[in-house]
Order: structure tokens, then sequence, then C-alpha cells
């Protein structure tokens, strides 16, 4: 069963333009992609009528809310 920041994130945008949804993008964090540009590549945001404004924007707050996820894990 899907837990509801799940079910959320499948129902939220993450590229407006291209119709793409958060979990998209999380996926793809998950699975390692660490800069906008991998991400880019592999979900297929960006590029839209926006010229990547709004979801380059969200997937830098991601990428930093993921770094600092696993900075946390990290045993000092």
């Amino acid at each position: 069963m899907a837990t509801e920041e799940e079910i959320i994130a499948r129902l939220k945008p993450g590229c407006i333009c291209k119709g793409i949804k958060l979990y998209a993008i999380l996926q793809a964090i998950e699975k390692g992609a660490a800069s906008y540009e991998k991400i880019a590549e592999v979900t297929g945001i960006g590029g839209g009528s926006c010229k990547s404004r709004r979801c380059r924007a969200k997937v830098a707050e991601l990428l930093d809310t993921s770094l600092q996820d696993s900075d946390s894990s990290i045993p000092l």
C-alpha cells in the first residue's frame, strides 16, 4: 500500500508545462540522478513554456533536501 506522501507526489505536478508528476522527479533522485540536467534527461522535465523556471527551482529544492537527508544518515 502506498504511503500518503507517495500518493500526494503521484498527484502533484513536478513540471507543469510538460505534465510530469513530482513522483517521477523523486524516483529519479532516488535512483541516483544528482543534477537538474540528469533528472531532466531521465524524466523529460524542462524545456516547456516557462523555460524550466518552475521545475528547475523545485528540483534544486528536492536535491538540497535529499543531500541533507543523506548527510544526516552518515554516522560521524
